[in-house]
C-alpha cells in the first residue's frame, strides 16, 4: 500500500493508541471526544488524561507508544492489499457506524470496494453436516447472484462453506476474524483466506499477532452482524456461537433468518429456537429476497430522493448531517429528530465529524458546526 509520510505517521499513532494496555474501544472514543486525535491524546498532560481514563491507563499513554509494535504494524501496512481503517477515515464501513460500539480502527486485507455492496451474514456450526455445508454454499452463491456481499467468520463448517459458495459465484465475500490479520485461523483455511483476499476482504479489530482466544469471537460476531443487513443461520446447536451473532443482529435491527432441519438433529436445535423466537423460516433464496425487498426499495428511494430533504443525494451521510445542523448550536435530541438517525448512529457520526474538526461539542449536550 502506498502511503504518504504524513498518512503513515497518522496510522502509526492510531495503532499505538489501540495498543495501550487497558485502553479498549469505548475509552478510545472517550479520549477522542475530549482531545480530538491520537496525536493530541499522546501530547496531553497526565493530569488531563486522568480525568478521562484510570490512572494506570493514563500512565501508559504518558509513557508513549510501543515503538516495536507500531513499527511491525506499519511495515505490515505498507504491504500490498493491506489497509488500516479508522473512525476518521472516509473508507470506514458506514454500516458499523450504526452499531453501539464501532471499533475505533480496523485492520483490513483485500479489496475495499467489498463494503459497497449490501451485506448478508451466513453463520452456523463448525461441526456442520455435509447437507448443511451444501446449503450454506448454495445460499451464498445465490445471494451473490442477487447482488449481496456474503459475510462470515472464516471458521470451519458453515462459515467456510459460505465463503466458498460466494467465491464460486465470482461474488464478493468478507471474512471477519478473531485474530490478528497476520495469523490465519483455522490454519486449514489458509488457501481459502488467500482466495478471499483476491476477491473480497478479511478484516479484524484485533492487533497484529493476536492469537485465537475464546473471548475474541463474541466481539468478532458483533461485526459480522453489524456489517450485514440480515443474518442467515444455517445449522446451529443449542449453545452455538452463531446464536450470539443472530441475537446481536436482532439487537442491531438486522433481519434474522434460519433454515429448519430434522427435529432429531442437534445442529437444528438452535435454528428451531430462533424460528420460535421470530426468525424467518427459510427454505429457498426467494424467502430472503422477498423479505429484504422493502429494505432495498427504501435504500433506492433514499439514494434517488435524498434522506435529508432539500439536499443533494450525491452527498455523503456526514455532509447531509452537517446540512441538517445548520450553523447555530443544536441539542443532540433536536438533531436526532431532524435527521431521523438512531442515537447510536448519530453519536458515531458526530464523533467522526469532531475528529474531522467539522463540529464541536458544547456544554449541555449541544453541538455546533465549524465550517
Amino acid at each position: 500500500m502506498s502511503l504518504s509520510a504524513s498518512d503513515l505517521e497518522e496510522a502509526r499513532l492510531w495503532i499505538a493508541l489501540s495498543l495501550v494496555p487497558g485502553l479498549g474501544g469505548q475509552r478510545i472514543c472517550q479520549l477522542l471526544k475530549v482531545f480530538g486525535s491520537p496525536e493530541q491524546i499522546f501530547a496531553a498532560p497526565h493530569d488531563a488524561l486522568r480525568q478521562v481514563v484510570p490512572e494506570p491507563v493514563a500512565e501508559a499513554i504518558t509513557a508513549g507508544p510501543d515503538l516495536a509494535a507500531t513499527d511491525f504494524a506499519a511495515n505490515w501496512l505498507m504491504q500490498e492489499n493491506n489497509h488500516l481503517l479508522t473512525l476518521a477515515d472516509s473508507r470506514y464501513p458506514p454500516a458499523l457506524l450504526e452499531i453501539a460500539d464501532p471499533p475505533p480502527l480496523l485492520y483490513a486485507k483485500g479489496q475495499l470496494p467489498a463494503f459497497d455492496l449490501p451485506g448478508m451474514a451466513i453463520v452456523g456450526s463448525r461441526n456442520a453436516t455435509p447437507q448443511g455445508e451444501k446449503n450454506a454454499a448454495d445460499f451464498a452463491q445465490a445471494l451473490c447472484e442477487q447482488g449481496y456481499c456474503v459475510i462470515s467468520g472464516l471458521a470451519l463448517g458453515i462459515d467456510g462453506a459460505a465463503h466458498q459458495g460466494a467465491l464460486r459465484a465470482k461474488g464478493i465475500t468478507i471474512a471477519v476474524v478473531g485474530t490478528g490479520l497476520d495469523i490465519v485461523y483455522p490454519s486449514k483455511h489458509r488457501a481459502l483466506a488467500h482466495q478471499i483476499v483476491e476477491q473480497g476482504l478479511i478484516i479484524s479489530e484485533f492487533a497484529l499477532g493476536t492469537p485465537s482466544r475464546p473471548q475474541n469471537f463474541p466481539r468478532r460476531n458483533r461485526l459480522i452482524s453489524g456489517l450485514s443487513q440480515g443474518c442467515l443461520v444455517v445449522e446451529a446447536n443449542a449453545k452455538s456461537g452463531s446464536l450470539i451473532t443472530a441475537r446481536l443482529a436482532a439487537e442491531q435491527g438486522r433481519e434474522v433468518f434460519a433454515i429448519p432441519g430434522s427435529i432429531h438433529s442437534p445442529v437444528s436445535k438452535g435454528c428451531h429456537e430462533l424460528i420460535k423466537q421470530g426468525a424467518k423460516l427459510v427454505d429457498c433464496i426467494q424467502d430472503i429476497v422477498q423479505e429484504m425487498a422493502p429494505l432495498h426499495s427504501q435504500q433506492q428511494q433514499a439514494s434517488q430522493e435524498d434522506a435529508f430533504e432539500g439536499h443533494d443525494p450525491e452527498e455523503t451521510p456526514h455532509t447531509q448531517l452537517l446540512a441538517c445542523m445548520g450553523y447555530d448550536p443544536i441539542s443532540i435530541d433536536a438533531l436526532q429528530q431532524s435527521s431521523g438517525l438512531t442515537s447510536d448512529s448519530l453519536s458515531a457520526m458526530l464523533l467522526v465529524l469532531e475528529l474531522e474538526n467539522k463540529v464541536v461539542a458544547l456544554p449541555g449536550g449541544r453541538y455546533q458546526r465549524m465550517s
